[in-house]
């Protein structure tokens, strides 16, 4: 059987690394194993995608195209600042190269794949191929109750969110790609739902993070202890909701003297997060361990007895499915997108309602983790979930949903 030809679009896509970055890279080594793919990234990722690709010959028939603006026209973009800016410049500098590819090589399959905000810019010639969207977010909003213990940036920052989203229905370039979409992949509901209802049918429930199960038999369950280590991991943003966790381990404490906290990532609001430790007096309960590198963050969860994702929308979900793979249970909030894949058996899930009960259920549930032998049970049973979450499994559910969804007859160049 002849094999189908994409191309995608993977601005974030770098071996050995988390986030973004490693769902890019996860997304394209599990669809090269069915489809012959040309893969757009940025010219920063070659030095260590090259010799990646050349330890693991059997992904050599994989076709790598690199792109970067010359470093006098980037020289304000350092990490993530500018970020958003360089993105969109990027999509328009590189849509004469999606064009001059899939037309040489007779490509009619164009997946847009990271970065996944949906309002972000897409190939313009791409995009009105056969075109797969996603997996896209960045249409949750945070409610008020959460974000007015924000700084003034981070409610700045809020406040513009929430208007982009009310007025997504006058944004033509959104509006624009969801018609031209065949195949509309949302990491929550909560982003299906503000899919215009005309195009809602082809917007499918799709979470892009998966289970890495090169180690999934490797490490042991935490052991007994007097002391409780809880870790939480991504960068520091005020979404994210390391404060929550925070103001419940200050609550739970008050219950369980032996538990302990651990924030792992850096970012913008280290200052108010630590400041609320010193203001609870808990800052000896709360270790700030910064940004660490894949090894000692895998050791750190390792020595973990459980994880928290307080996060208040999708996000930092690899740390999620990474504790199925170290026999870790989850404790987290409904974002509506990959915590569907947790349940009471393996996890604790809680609701967001307002900011003081979503407090109260997230101390509650690190109170009940101290329970040794209830940790363990959910610790288990998260390893055994994870085989079902493997990313060989969601390579094949990509391939299946681009298999089904693709027509050839429905050509829109």
């Amino acid at each position: 059987m002849t094999r189908l030809k994409i191309f995608i679009s993977a601005y974030a896509c770098e071996p050995g690394l988390g986030s973004e970055i490693g769902v890019g890279w996860h997304w394209v080594l599990e669809m090269s194993k069915y489809f012959d793919l040309w893969v757009l990234t940025r010219e920063s990722n070659r030095h260590s995608i090259e010799p990646w690709i050349a330890e693991h010959p059997e992904f050599a028939h994989i076709h790598w195209l690199y792109f970067d603006l010359p470093k006098w026209a980037r020289f304000w973009k350092k990490g993530l600042r500018g970020v958003r800016t360089y993105y969109n410049i990027w999509q328009m500098c590189t849509n004469s190269i999606v064009r001059r590819t899939m037309k040489a090589n007779d490509i009619e399959i164009f997946h847009h794949l990271t970065y996944g905000n949906a309002i972000w810019r897409v190939s313009g010639y791409g995009s009105r191929q056969f075109f797969v969207w996603g997996p896209i977010g960045g249409l949750e909003t945070i409610p008020k109750d959460f974000s007015r213990h924000y700084t003034g940036k981070s409610k700045l920052i809020e406040m513009v969110r929430r208007l982009m989203v009310r007025l997504l229905p006058m944004n033509f370039g959104f509006r624009n790609r969801c018609k031209s979409a065949d195949v509309i992949l949302c990491k929550t509901d909560l982003t299906r739902q503000q899919i215009p209802e005309k195009y809602r049918s082809k917007a499918v429930l799709f979470t892009d993070v998966a289970v890495d199960n090169a180690d999934i038999q490797g490490h042991a369950i935490g052991k007994d202890s007097n002391v409780v280590n809880l870790l939480t991991v991504g960068r520091l943003d005020a979404w994210r909701g390391f404060d929550l966790a925070i103001e419940s381990l200050s609550k739970a404490l008050k219950q369980n003297d032996n538990l302990r906290l651990t924030i792992v990532g850096k970012g913008q609001d280290f200052a108010r997060l630590q400041s609320l430790t010193q203001g609870l007096d808990i800052a000896d309960r709360v270790e700030f361990a910064g940004k660490l590198s894949m090894e000692d963050y895998k050791a750190r969860l390792a020595q973990s007895d459980a994880v928290v994702n307080a996060s208040l929308k999708e996000g930092a979900v690899t740390v999620s499915f990474d504790c199925m793979t170290y026999g870790k249970p989850l404790i987290c909030l409904d974002t509506t997108g990959y915590t569907r894949y947790f349940n009471d058996d393996y996890s604790i899930v809680i609701p967001i309602t307002n900011r003081a009960q979503t407090i109260e259920e997230l101390s509650k549930a690190m109170v009940a983790v101290c329970d040794s032998q209830m940790r363990n049970r959910l610790g288990e049973n998260a390893r055994k979930a994870g085989k079902a979450f493997s990313w060989e499994k969601r390579g094949v559910e990509i391939r299946d949903l681009i298999e089904k969804s693709y027509n050839p007859k429905t050509e829109k160049r």
